[in-house]
Formats: structure tokens, sequence, C-alpha cells
């Protein structure tokens, strides 16, 4: 085993802080990726790591070393990755990514054929959990996120924003009606969504006047994630408000309905986000940029002219 191959082990270690996860996701036996970090040691004259029954733990030498192995790694890989294009016509190696769902199935997975077939060397791994993953442990070399930018350790990419669908279902609409102003929304009923279980929701947001407006509603169900959330609106158990891209093929087929078109809540930011690093491998790059792209011609088909409020 080389230097090289010993470094990325070392950094998988150092990033999910467990040899027994590290080997896992390298497809290493523990002991390989045990033995690796004590020959690295052995070489730099330095301990890397501090371990424990219960964790591993960087020493200061080890994460003045890890952050340059990063950028060393990075390089290395840039400079292999260079030479593969050439030969071979296109990008070569893999890369991890993390969505919603809605956006995977809806926006980004339809138009894979296209990049695939451009570059038949470069393989993606996709990631529709509907958690916040943590994207330096777990390995993402990107994950494009919704709403309000809230870890601030990442590169943020801003990709535009993305309108939201006041939703029901059929079963809803039969059993309680479809509402067709604001102040209908008494004898209705709404899907909660907190980050949080516990936490108190803003109930139903629209804009009136330019103004952002709360009501509080009625509600059995709160849920924490994505996929819970459409999926509670499908079996009828309140309305949603949700990306509009996430739910196109649930409303394409009748299987979600608009309400309430004219009291959208405000539009919500998508952002592609990464990991704090001097250099790139080019597959990330273009890859990073296919994405943006994608998402852009989504929000722009998506952008309609502004619907006229009728009085309420």
């Amino acid at each position: 085993m080389n230097s090289l191959a010993r470094m990325h082990i070392f950094t998988r270690v150092a990033e999910l802080a467990s040899f027994t996860q590290a080997a896992a996701t390298l497809g290493l036996p523990k002991a390989s990726t045990s033995t690796a970090v004590q020959q690295l040691e052995a070489e730099l004259g330095a301990r890397l790591l501090h371990r424990t029954t219960r964790r591993v733990q960087l020493t200061q030498d080890g994460q003045a070393y890890y952050e340059r192995c990063k950028d060393l790694l990075a390089d290395v890989d840039e400079l292999q990755s260079m030479f593969q294009h050439a030969d071979r016509g296109g990008l070569q190696g893999r890369v991890r990514i993390d969505m919603s769902t809605g956006m995977a199935r809806n926006v980004v997975v339809p138009q894979l054929p296209a990049l695939l077939d451009q570059h038949p060397g470069l393989s993606v791994e996709l990631s529709s959990t509907e958690r916040r993953v943590d994207v330096v442990r777990e390995g993402f070399d990107c994950v494009l996120r919704s709403g309000a930018v809230v870890d601030q350790s990442l590169v943020a990419r801003p990709l535009g924003m993305a309108r939201l669908a006041n939703c029901v279902s059929p079963a809803y609409v039969q059993r309680y009606g479809r509402p067709e102003h604001l102040h209908e929304l008494d004898r209705h009923r709404l899907v909660h969504f907190v980050n949080t279980l516990g936490a108190a929701s803003v109930g139903f947001e629209a804009l009136v006047d330019g103004r952002l407006v709360q009501r509080p509603m009625a509600g059995a169900v709160t849920v924490n994630n994505a996929e819970a959330y459409v999926s509670a609106c499908r079996a009828g158990l309140g309305i949603i408000q949700v990306p509009r891209l996430g739910v196109e093929d649930l409303l394409a087929r009748g299987e979600l309905l608009e309400v309430l078109p004219h009291h959208q809540a405000p539009p919500m930011a998508l952002t592609l986000m990464y990991a704090t690093r001097r250099h790139l491998p080019r597959r990330v790059r273009v890859v990073m940029d296919w994405l943006a792209a994608v998402v852009a011609a989504h929000l722009a088909a998506d952008t309609g002219e502004a619907l006229a409020r009728p009085a309420d």
C-alpha cells in the first residue's frame, strides 16, 4: 500500500471518526485501515489520532495533516481525471450527491441519461433519504438543499427560487371540500411540518399585499421530513405547502390538487452546497454545473405570470 492510499484511508477515518465506518465505506477490512494509519504515523513520526474505546479524534498534528491531505488528494484526483478525460473522452470516477426525493424524481433523474451518455466513465451515487446528511462525514461531493442555509461550514451556491404550491388530495376534497378563500381555512385541516418534533408549527403561510401572513390551523398530523409530508397529503390528512418541482408528477396525474393558487407562501431558495476545498475534482465541478443548469431550466419553465389576487 503506497502513501497516497494510506492518506486516503486516514482522511476517511478522520471524517467518520471511526475505523469501522471508514473500512465499510472503503470496502476494506478494519484491520487494514488501522494498519494503514499506524504506518502513516510511523512515517511521519507524529501521532495523528487519539484512539479510545468510544471514539477516534484528530490530534493537533492530525488536524493540520488532514487539511493538507485533502488538498493533496484533490490535486492528485484532478491530475488523474485530466488525462483520463483526454484518453477516454469523458469524465471518470464517482460523484456522490444528496437531494430531496421529489427533486430527484421530477428534476434530476430524468436528465441523468444524457449526462451519463456524454461521460460513460462517470458514476453517480444519488441519495434521497429525506434527512440532513453530514456532507463531510458521509463523503458527499455536494448536496441540493431547499430553504434557508443553516450550515455555515459549507460553501453555498444559490441556484434560484422555487415556487410553492398549496396541495390537497382528491380524498381530502371529497371529505372537507376545496377552500377558495383564506377565511375558509378555519374549517380546514393542515399537515404540519416542523424541523424538530415538539416545535410549534407556523401554520398556513401566504403573501397578502406583499406581507407574510401566518394563519394557525387545525391538523392531527405533524411530520419532520418531506416524504412523510407529501404522503400525509396523499392520504387525505390535510393541506400541504410544498415546492412545486417536488410534486409536478403528482399534480399532473391528479393524485394531488392545487388549491388557493392566489395565496402562495413565499418562494423557497434552492442551494447547491459542498465542503470547503481549495480544489474540486473536475468531475465534481462539471456535475455541479450540470445540476445548476438542470434546476435553472425547471425553475424557468415553472415561472409564469403572477396571478391576480382576488378579493378575500
